[in-house]
């Protein structure tokens, strides 16, 4: 009975042992080891999205593409909901957050910040009917306004001691902000400027729609979220943005898309 015992509390410290040095495997040996470097994103024009030709294509995706290329791994691109997009990364259902992500103390708690790359606000949409009746923060009291869980409009929103009082609707992605916008569901809408400058225009399904000229309700920048343990990780990708921005890749692309590169 006592072998029988011994050899099982032997085989429970084996499993103990495997448990504890995969669980050790961590950072950029756990992704080299995969060859693949799994990106969390939203369909978010311009940083990703669908071409004509059912590609995803835009400024983060070809960015991803060509750190990856550096790194000699593999970029795969995975949908996530907005609003988990901690959760997805803690339980490393993705690699890191690669989306228009906005820096932010609170952030900081929960994730590493690669080097920011992309300079970016706040902006208040409504309908274009509406232009002389919203021209400035205070004519937006009491109506309802909507913005993306979990994003930084949603903060905005919230910090802003005029907008913070509203009704506030919160939905899936920043274009189903837009969405309720044009449908007349809410009022105003709070977004990244990057999206709503690249789809607001003459020539698109949002042509109805503006941004209230010179209401700004934050600055920001953005960066690549990663694992707070992943710090040989970080290293590496702030390593290629760095060479990236060097020899001019990172600017041209932000020409390509209409962005605002970090210098």
């Amino acid at each position: 009975m006592k072998k029988i015992v011994s050899l099982l509390l032997a085989s429970l410290m084996m499993v103990t042992l495997l448990a504890g040095c995969s669980s050790q495997k961590e950072d950029w040996a756990y992704i080299e080891d995969k060859g693949v470097l799994v990106i969390g994103i939203t369909l978010y024009e311009p940083m990703n999205y669908y071409d004509e030709e059912g590609n995803l294509t835009g400024f983060d995706t070809e960015f991803a593409e060509a750190v990856c290329e550096k790194l000699g791994v593999e970029a795969k691109f995975q949908v996530i909901e907005w609003d988990q997009k901690e959760f997805e990364l803690q339980s490393k259902s993705i690699d890191c957050i690669w989306n228009g992500l906005t820096v932010t103390e609170e952030r900081k708690e929960d994730m590493a910040f690669s080097t920011s790359y992309v300079e970016n606000k706040q902006v208040v949409v409504i309908q274009a009917a509406n232009a002389d009746t919203y021209t400035s923060l205070e004519d937006l009291t009491g109506i309802s306004i909507c913005a993306e869980n979990g994003s930084a409009g949603q903060s905005a929103i919230e910090a802003d001691a005029t907008l913070s009082t509203n009704e506030f609707i919160g939905v899936s992605a920043q274009k189903d902000a837009l969405l309720e916008v044009k449908s007349g569901t809410c009022q105003a809408a709070v977004l990244d400027w990057v999206l709503a400058r690249a789809v607001i225009s003459e020539d698109t399904d949002y042509s109805d729609l503006m941004i209230i000229d010179g209401v700004e309700l934050a600055k920001e920048e953005y960066a690549i979220g990663l694992r707070l343990e992943d710090t040989e990780t970080l290293a590496k990708i702030n390593a290629a943005i760095d060479e990236l921005m060097a020899d001019g890749t990172l600017q041209a692309l932000g020409e390509k898309y209409g962005v605002n590169v970090v210098y």
